[in-house]
């Protein structure tokens, strides 16, 4: 029986051939900006793994924890060369991210019938994350807001009021608001949200309408630059470091676009004092996942003693 239609002999087999079937089949599942990134973190794999080109049944646990080790040591060497200064650590996350990619190349090699060796993954410490813990507070908040072009202030009232990811707050439009509801399907886990169009969030709305009337074109986009044109992710980060440098917060690692997301999920957890209900505006699937994603950020509030 084969296992594939272009049966290959297994000495050939490559770990760039598998790739490139995953390439061609996997990724084009995968939300775009996932695919921009396992693109990159292809790039790095290939330059390890196909410098010479190695074949897919030589590939040991021992060569996964190399990769590990001259991914960081690459990276470090690179900022280093630069002129920055370096902790040492610089890369580990990366490391660990393209390390899961080759693993789920792995088994889409195991599964096409390429390989019938155990994962070389399997049993490899990464490097250890420590999970981000940035809490943006309302003060930091309202001192970012005050000195933001108009686009980043929609941006940043959007993502923080429906406390969604930054792709899928430059995706809304005018088109998914319906029967009194913001309609959202997430991009990265597919988990469709009703959000009450009221309160803040309804001012917002007029605001941004009120804003577009003289715009021709028009878009229907609700984040748009002053043009009226719609505006990407890149521009909105760029727009946000300008903005907090402005306003005097000069820690880039402190202080960035997507940890509103997690403010809009802790004052939403304090605020109903249920994480469930945070659980619910995040689209997290159980409430293990919404503690495991606020942990740390600001802190459990607790009574005093007496």
């Amino acid at each position: 029986m084969e296992a594939d239609a272009k049966p290959i002999h297994r000495r050939l087999m490559t770990f760039r051939y598998v790739a490139e079937r995953y390439v061609r089949e996997v990724l084009p599942t995968k939300a775009l900006s996932t695919r921009e990134g396992d693109r990159l973190m292809l790039a790095k794999l290939y330059a390890f793994f196909d410098d010479p080109p190695a074949p897919l049944d030589e590939i040991k646990p021992i060569n996964i924890r190399q990769y590990l080790d001259w991914r960081v040591r690459s990276t470090v060497d690179a900022l280093r060369a630069g002129g920055k200064e370096v902790k040492g650590t610089e890369g580990q996350v990366r490391a660990n991210r393209e390390k899961a990619l080759f693993s789920h190349i792995w088994n889409k090699a195991r599964e096409w019938g390429y390989t019938d060796q155990p994962n070389p993954c399997a049993g490899i410490k990464g490097y250890r994350e420590r999970p981000r813990d940035v809490y943006i507070e309302d003060d930091e908040y309202r001192l970012i807001h005050k000195y933001a072009r108009q686009p980043l202030r929609d941006a940043m009232d959007l993502a923080y009021l429906t406390g969604q990811r930054p792709s899928d707050v430059l995706q809304m439009s005018e088109c998914d608001i319906s029967d009194g509801c913001l309609i959202i399907r997430q991009k990265k886990t597919k988990v469709k949200l009703r959000i009450s169009v009221s309160g803040r969030l309804k001012a917002l709305l007029a605001r941004i309408a009120h804003q577009k009337i003289d715009h021709n074109p028009r878009s229907f986009f609700l984040v748009v630059n002053e043009r009226g044109r719609r505006v990407g992710l890149k521009s909105i980060q760029s727009m946000f470091v300008e903005a907090r440098q402005a306003a005097g917060l000069f820690e880039p690692k402190k202080y960035q676009f997507r940890d509103l997301r997690a403010k809009a999920g802790t004052d939403k957890a304090e605020d109903m004092g249920d994480i469930r209900a945070a659980q619910k505006q995040l689209g997290h699937s159980c409430v293990t996942t919404t503690e495991r994603y606020m942990r740390n950020r600001r802190g459990e509030k607790v009574e005093p003693t007496r």
